[in-house]
């Protein structure tokens, strides 16, 4: 499969059973567009006519040029066949009842009263509640009991708010520090947070055990202001930003994520990105709203060419700030052309519901956080396992080859076909796609690719 486009000044072809980018002239372009369709001499009567007017290019440069895509055919970089579909699912069957990471519900309740919130301003449907240390502990056990040979283990600290139960998720670190020599493991935790209640122990705590924080921040006051507001309805923008600021740069400007969430009311998002550059943060993440159908948050059809226009208008200020040396990574724009995650990864998806769990203030278990509170997700509990076998199954054979739809979609290698989660809620099945966000995904992996092209020559 192949899928040409246009960006940046560049003419980029990507072959995507191989994960070869190709960039290429124009001749060479229209070759491959025909390739499979046309004959060479076809091919070459056409474009001969096409190129009569240009001087360098000849009929002969275009044969020659036709054969060293031939060539680039045979050593399997162009036009290759894909081959994967039989080891759909082999990773998740290979590490079957192998946890390695666990979403903590520490707080379902929050200190905000988000309107756009998908987790009902953090009770999930169901009462607040704030997970104790007993259960958290128990949580940390059965992630390890369930770990394999696994050494690294992921928790992420969440919420709700889970700030709000700061005390238990010291203790909960610390429990965890004690133990993980002698288990021979090692835990990365994250902690994902609103800012309200950040203070000086949180950011010193914080900047010491958590490998990775997520701050809540959607950009221009007024933006931030419309939607993340408290019980009052007073926005939180002038209360957090400082904290933010303060925590950064405390924490040596790395290893965290302004985390923003765009609306209907800011299709513009990069505006947002450019007043969260002004602040001083170079570590940016802007999410499309995950809502119900008909919120006045949700995003339009009308709303979608602008936010296609704020991709690429966004990759333009990467390479940009770049050569005014004041670089800036956004999440979704994280590429490597001559790497990334193995084929299998790519194929299986996230392992929500096998290698990833969320748990409940009361222990109950979820495929992932965008699931809880619905209860025939349910899974089980920490202190009895997976009990719901029928669930883990079907998500377990959740793979980019179980979605009919993803099946001629030349993105499919690089978002494994996409979020149960979105699927779930747009389709009612979590093999189905949620077909506003591939568009969306599809134009991001665009973006991201011609900016990795473009530092990769060094433009």
């Amino acid at each position: 499969m192949i899928h040409q486009y246009k960006l940046g000044g560049y003419n980029i072809v990507l072959d995507i059973c191989s994960g070869a980018v190709h960039v290429v002239d124009d001749v060479a372009y229209d070759i491959i567009a025909d390739f499979e369709s046309r004959t060479k001499d076809e091919i070459v009567a056409s474009l001969s006519q096409k190129y009569a007017d240009e001087d360098d290019i000849s009929e002969q440069d275009i044969a020659e040029c036709y054969e060293q895509i031939v060539s680039l055919k045979n050593s399997g970089k162009l036009f290759t066949a894909d081959t994967f579909r039989p080891m759909a699912g082999e990773l998740k069957r290979k590490t079957s009842g192998v946890i390695k990471a666990l979403c903590l519900h520490v707080a379902h309740s929050c200190n905000l009263n988000c309107a756009y919130c998908f987790a009902s301003q953090g009770k999930y449907q169901g009462e607040r509640a704030l997970m104790s240390f007993e259960t958290g502990k128990r949580a940390l056990d059965f992630l390890i009991e369930n770990s394999g040979t696994r050494r690294n283990l992921e928790v992420d600290f969440f919420g709700g708010e889970p700030l709000m139960n700061w005390d238990v998720v010291k203790k909960l670190v610390e429990y965890a520090r004690s133990i993980e020599k002698e288990k021979g493991k090692n835990f990365r935790f994250t902690l994902t947070t609103n800012g309200v209640n950040i203070d000086d122990d949180v950011i010193e705590f914080s900047n010491r055990e958590m490998s990775n924080v997520v701050l809540s921040l959607d950009g221009r006051k007024e933006i931030h202001d419309r939607y993340r507001v408290d019980y009052s309805g007073k926005g939180s923008w002038d209360l957090i930003v400082p904290k933010f600021q303060k925590f950064v740069k405390e924490r040596g400007n790395k290893a965290y994520y302004m985390r923003g969430t765009f609306t209907h009311a800011n299709p513009d998002f990069l505006e947002d990105i450019k007043q969260m550059l002004d602040l001083g943060f170079t570590e940016l993440s802007m999410e499309p709203v995950v809502c119900a159908s008909g919120d006045p948050s949700e995003l339009t059809q009308e709303d979608k060419a602008v936010v296609l226009s704020q991709y690429e208008k966004l990759a333009e200020l990467m390479l940009e700030r770049d050569k005014q040396g004041k670089p800036f990574t956004f999440y979704h724009y994280m590429i490597d052309l001559k790497g990334g995650p193995c084929i299998y990864k790519r194929i299986s998806g996230c392992g929500s519901g096998t290698e990833y769990m969320a748990v409940t203030p009361w222990g109950d278990l979820y495929p992932c956080h965008q699931f809880v509170g619905d209860e025939k997700f349910r899974l089980g509990d920490i202190w009895k396992g997976v009990s719901n076998t029928a669930v883990q199954d079907e998500f377990a054979s959740c793979n980019v080859y179980a979605r009919p739809d993803c099946h001629d979609c030349w993105a499919k290698l690089y978002c494994s076909g996409g979020c149960a989660a979105n699927a779930y809620h747009s389709t009612g099945s979590v093999t189905g796609v949620y077909k506003y966000g591939c568009e969306l995904f599809r134009k991001r992996m665009e973006c991201a690719i011609m900016v990795a092209v473009a530092r990769e020559l060094g433009e």
